[in-house]
């Protein structure tokens, strides 16, 4: 047992080594592979908003916490994240410093390679069973960082990375589905399942939230009736369909305000109110601040975070 720790240990280290060459200062790095991304942080963060999509999230040194309503997921060095649909959370860094950095990376899932691969494959059951939540954590074993640490090695070789990402990548597929939050996976991707047909509802909001929502409809949409949807739809994702709704909006909403400097009642009416009013106390609820405040904070912090790293 302890062999196998040190050498868990040995493995862990080596894969914050590798994410350390890319994200050689603070902050989020898109990768030249595909769907993977790397984060740096040397201090604990305040809870910020922001939408998981279906992926798998690890730090090889550091924590963070992510908030989904009232439940609460940490994950470190000794546990992963795991996502199966787009959540709107709350997420914040609790274990960093400029000697000790917070290393993670998050590499987003192929849900449909997922499928494939339970269709074409004799794989083993599940380790786990589902908790009925769309968000989990799971125990890295030596395999997964193992397996992790090889893709991250890829990004130094770009010429690699069309032949051996895809087997990486599904390496680690298959790791997950044969784990201890395996469950969760499978019934998210298998037709005919209450959670496919939740992910299924999901994904068409996520398309089209700025759109009026009729939940009747959509309950139609994805062939359940009406109770059993809000009662699996609020089981899976912790709030119901028309807060999701509402969440999408309003994350998008502050991407717009930042990134592309949009006054708050043009953006209210782009991600779909109809009152600015309601935009304005509805994003103050969530975010602490009226929308323009808001962005002047954001922007603030932004130039103290740029200052401290020159």
């Amino acid at each position: 047992m302890k062999e196998t720790q040190k050498r868990l240990d040995t493995a862990t280290d080596d894969l914050a080594v590798g994410i350390a060459q890319i994200a050689d200062e603070v902050g989020f790095y898109e990768t030249v592979l595909p769907g993977l991304s790397v984060f740096r942080r040397e201090a604990p963060t305040v809870p910020t908003s922001a939408i998981y999509d279906p992926s798998i999230c690890l730090v090889a040194q550091g924590a963070k916490r992510v908030l989904l309503d009232k439940d609460t997921f940490v994950y470190d060095a000794r546990h992963y994240l795991i996502t199966s649909v787009h959540l709107p959370t709350d997420v914040q860094v609790i274990d960093a410093t400029p000697q000790k950095p917070c290393l993670g990376l998050k590499l987003q899932l192929d849900l449909h390679e997922m499928s494939l691969l339970i269709a074409d494959s004799n794989m083993p059951s599940p380790r786990g069973q589902h908790s009925g939540r769309a968000m989990a954590t799971g125990e890295v074993d030596l395999s997964l960082i193992s397996a992790f640490t090889r893709l991250i090695g890829l990004v130094a070789s770009p010429e690699e990375i069309p032949i051996l990402a895809p087997i990486l990548k599904r390496e680690i597929y298959c790791r997950l589905l044969m784990g201890d939050q395996g469950a969760l996976l499978r019934g998210t991707v298998s037709a005919g399942n209450q959670a496919h047909q939740i992910s299924r509802a999901v994904d068409w909001l996520k398309a089209n939230f700025t759109a009026p929502l009729n939940v009747e409809t959509l309950a139609e949409q994805v062939s359940m009736s009406n109770s059993t949807f809000h009662s699996h739809f609020r089981a899976f994702t912790a709030t119901s369909p028309l807060q999701y709704q509402k969440r999408l909006r309003l994350n998008e909403a502050r991407r717009l305000l930042v990134a592309e400097g949009l006054d708050a009642r043009s953006v209210a009416f782009q991600v779909g109110y109809e009152s600015p009013s309601q935009f304005s106390r509805e994003y103050s609820r969530l975010f602490g601040t009226p929308p323009m405040r808001d962005v002047q904070n954001l922007n603030e912090l932004a130039v103290q975070v740029s200052a401290t790293a020159e």
